[in-house]
């Protein structure tokens, strides 16, 4: 007798933020298209992947959860590709000219990628990349 196959998949990343607009500039920035917000504690869109990402406001995690506080440390990466290593690198001069802090300067890694490391406002530290070769 044959088990039943269960039916699991990324549907959902979310984000939690001292401030919805603030961060969703930055990750406008990053290609992300998203409307405005309506201003309340939760913003969602979908990704070309069928993924959602969404933006949960610190405010909301503290009523959802009691005993819930800000944690420490980088607990989830994300990454996102850019078209060429050049792209890599202007993309990071971009971020770093709009404030944001960079965490380390483009780079060709061992791995055989172009790689940069930018902050979000709320500190989340974001991969920005390329294969060296096509």
């Amino acid at each position: 007798m044959l088990k039943p196959v269960m039916s699991i998949r990324l549907d959902m990343i979310g984000i939690v933020v001292k401030d919805i607009p603030t961060s969703l500039k930055f990750y406008r920035s990053l290609g992300i298209d998203s409307p405005e917000p309506e201003g309340g504690p939760y913003h969602q869109v979908m990704l070309d992947s069928g993924v959602r990402l969404s933006w949960n406001a610190e405010s909301m995690m503290k009523e959802l959860e009691k005993d819930w506080d800000s944690p420490v440390g980088q607990r989830v990466g994300m990454a996102f590709l850019c078209g060429t290593p050049a792209e890599v690198d202007a993309l990071h001069a971009k971020l770093t000219g709009e404030g944001y802090e960079g965490k380390m300067d483009p780079w060709d890694a061992f791995w055989g990628q172009r790689y940069a490391r930018v902050s979000d406002p709320d500190g989340n530290v974001v991969d920005i990349f390329c294969p060296l070769t096509a």
